[in-house]
């Protein structure tokens, strides 16, 4: 199944464009995915997931909905879902 990704901040640096497509096996997770974005790129590593699922205070959107809202890493996917990954963002002025 074909996969749109989209990556934001420093995720968009480390993958070096703002979106990507992917094939990946009929019944892949979330989980799946994550997995293997921070194999193949260097900059990812460590960066999405856990032992306890997505990283603390990481955004990732299923079609604009959160997956913390569904199963999390278990999530499903289907063909043609788009996943956009957020990295923690802090700070501000004051």
């Amino acid at each position: 199944m074909n996969i749109e990704l989209r990556f934001f901040a420093t995720f968009r640096e480390a993958v070096g464009q703002k979106t990507i497509e992917r094939e990946y096996a009929d019944g892949a997770s979330v989980g799946d995915v994550l997995a293997e974005l921070e194999a193949e790129f260097d900059g990812l590593e460590g960066q999405l997931i856990d032992d306890d699922g997505i990283r603390p205070q990481l955004s990732v959107l299923k079609n604009g909905r959160d997956v913390t809202h569904d199963a999390g890493v278990e999530t499903d996917l289907t063909g043609e879902d788009t996943l956009s990954v957020f990295p923690p963002v802090a700070g501000g002025e004051r």
